[in-house]
This record gives structure tokens, C-alpha cells and sequence, in this order.
């Protein structure tokens, strides 16, 4: 839909068709309030979210609807009835402009991204832990 580069979310949300705007504003309300320390920015051209140094959730407007990425296999599995109005392709939530934003939704989503990300976060670190004890190790 947006051509030109943006370097805000509200620039962003300015270049946006009226008939989207509102709706793309709700979108950024519900994933601020979720997310209060997340930093905004523009990636990739759209509004994302950041949060301890990783991207957590982006969204972006559409001509008849607008979409949240990433969408995990486990983050719509959680979802799955909640989402059931929506249009999930790969990596995406597509939400149709023509119906109320589900703002709690949202809010829930960005939560569990959030979430899934420190866990992931938590995993590796792990890992990475495992492997340095087992180099420290004597080989005999």
C-alpha cells in the first residue's frame, strides 16, 4: 500500500488510506498498552515492536484489511478459535478492515509473542551455557 519510507509510526499511519487509519491506530493502542516497555520503530517499512533487543510483533495496513507478524505455528495454535474470523497465511494475521478491531486480541497476542520470545531467549541461553561447562571440561 505505502510506496514512500517513513521513519515514525505515526508518519506511517499518515500515509495510510483514511479508511484505515482509525483501525491502524487501535492496532498501535493495544500493542503499547501490552508492551509498555517495548521500543517502536519502523523495520522494514512498517510499525514493529522491540523488546530486550529482539522484534516481538509488526503490523501493517492493507487495502481492506491489516496483519500482525510474525504469526508462529504456536502462537495460532493458541489462538485458534479467537482467530477463527481472521485469515492466518504463513506468518500472518490478517484482520479485515470492515469488522471491529479486537484490541484485547491484540493485546493477548503481543503478550504471548513476548513471552515466546523470552522463553526462546531463556532455551538458547541455556544451551549456550550446556556447551560452555562441557568445553570447559578435561577431556580426561
Amino acid at each position: 500500500m505505502m510506496q514512500t519510507h517513513v521513519r515514525t509510526v505515526s508518519e506511517y499511519i499518515a500515509a495510510q488510506p483514511k479508511a484505515a487509519q482509525a483501525a491502524l491506530r487501535r492496532v498501535r493502542r493495544a500493542i503499547q498498552k501490552a508492551l509498555p516497555r517495548a521500543q517502536e520503530r519502523i523495520s522494514y517499512n512498517i510499525p514493529a515492536y522491540q523488546l530486550d533487543g529482539r522484534m516481538v510483533l509488526y503490523f501493517a495496513g492493507w487495502k481492506r484489511h491489516y496483519s500482525l507478524y510474525p504469526a508462529s505455528k504456536t502462537l495460532v495454535a493458541a489462538f485458534k478459535d479467537q482467530l477463527a474470523f481472521s485469515k492466518v497465511s504463513k506468518g500472518a494475521i490478517r484482520f479485515p478492515l470492515r469488522e471491529p478491531v479486537p484490541a484485547q486480541l491484540i493485546e493477548r497476542i503481543a503478550k504471548f509473542r513476548a513471552k515466546e520470545l523470552a522463553t526462546r531467549r531463556k532455551s538458547e541461553l541455556a544451551l549456550r551455557s550446556n556447551r560452555s561447562a562441557r568445553a570447559a571440561k578435561p577431556l580426561f
